[in-house]
């Protein structure tokens, strides 16, 4: 959900709560986020005015109408935007073959047991396809995964990958990709979130439905009827809808581990867990100069040994969240823009001065 629609949902949260609309208001911007419903629009747009009119001193009711009139109209605006640019900034990426799709699983750094498990899942799962076309006997094992490990180990890229490979060998009929958080699966009033896990799923069938941080939706154990409510809708549907649709569930281990337990016919719709593992010096150093390599910079001798260093001293004090390709990724912000503070002051810097990052430009954030 973008930022316009949940500004929408939220404003109308509390405006439904000051005018005792008993969830109605809520209801017909939920209805606008996730269906594009005209109808709910309309009534929604209704109800604003005849709040207005009915009003006389409420001056502080008044300003909450406004912002969810304003809200709507800005949910509007993003959204009819974002149609009119995504035909020529959208680039499909239906067009990679299998092949190609197979190399960029495998150019991956790193992750050598996860590429390993999931090239031993796809020639599991195409000879199982050819088994069944030949009417021979096929296994109903389910698509859906389960990816553990910590943040930054390329579980939202594989997961993608695996959606589109998929597709390819005619397990799902598009592969798109569709994440979501427990945001997005859990409504704000009973019995609505079993209505927004279905249309969250109605969107993902065909493709892959990737939630991470899945033990988010439990994290209340069980005083949280909202969460048992959407483990149930969502339970239902990893059988429902097994034959043309991957759900893929991610997180820390052993939240994780927890999470499966919460439910007891949970785990057994799982057919294959991947543990992620953390990335070794040597894989975070290919990972900056990757970066550094599709950006058009370079890394000096002492800078290379200096990241050396840093990632040898960060591995050492790693926490169980140890945050891999994220701390990669800030590092390498933190280089560009320490190497831009310098060179902003040059008068008319060469192309290697422009593209060379130096010890000098080495403070990350981390380490202050």
């Amino acid at each position: 959900m973008d930022k316009y629609g949940q500004a929408l949902i939220n404003s109308a949260s509390k405006l439904d709560a000051v005018t005792d609309a008993c969830g109605e208001i809520t209801k017909m911007a939920n209805a606008i986020v996730e269906d594009n419903s005209k109808a709910a629009t309309i009534t929604l747009l209704k109800k604003i005015s005849d709040t207005v009119d009915s009003l006389k001193q409420q001056v502080e009711i008044k300003k909450l109408v406004q912002l969810v009139n304003s809200n709507l109209i800005s949910y509007y605006g993003y959204n009819t935007l974002r149609e009119i640019c995504k035909p020529e900034s959208t680039i499909s990426e239906d067009d990679k073959s299998l092949e190609e799709l197979l190399a960029e699983l495998d150019s991956l750094v790193g992750l050598e047991s996860v590429k390993s498990k999931v090239n031993d899942l796809i020639a599991y799962q195409k000879v199982q396809k050819l088994r069944r076309e030949k009417g021979l006997y096929s296994a109903k094992n389910t698509l859906h995964l389960a990816f553990t490990g910590n943040p930054g180990t390329g579980k939202t890229t594989v997961a993608r990958i695996i959606g589109r490979i998929y597709k390819k060998i005619g397990l799902l009929s598009k592969g798109h990709f569709v994440e979501v958080s427990r945001t997005d699966l859990i409504a704000g009033y009973q019995g609505q979130t079993a209505l927004k896990v279905k249309k969250v799923i109605n969107r993902a069938r065909g493709g892959v439905l990737f939630i991470d941080e899945a033990y988010s939706i439990t994290e209340n154990d069980h005083s949280d009827s909202y969460g048992r409510e959407c483990l149930t809708e969502l339970t239902k549907a990893l059988e429902d809808y097994r034959d043309d649709l991957v759900v893929i569930v991610a997180g820390y281990t052993v939240p994780m581990e927890k999470f499966f337990d919460s439910n007891p016919g949970l785990k057994s719709r799982f057919n294959s867990f991947i543990e992620f593992p953390d990335y070794d010096v040597k894989e975070l150093k290919e990972i900056l100069n990757t970066i550094c390599t599709a950006n058009d910079y370079v890394l000096d001798d002492m800078t290379k040994e200096k990241t050396t260093d840093f990632f040898q001293k960060k591995i050492s004090e790693k926490e169980d969240n140890f945050a891999n390709g994220r701390m990669v990724r800030n590092l390498y912000d933190d280089l560009v823009m320490n190497h831009a503070k310098r060179v902003v002051s040059m008068t008319n810097p060469s192309k290697e001065e422009l593209s060379t990052i130096k010890i000098e430009d080495f403070f990350p954030t981390a380490e202050k």
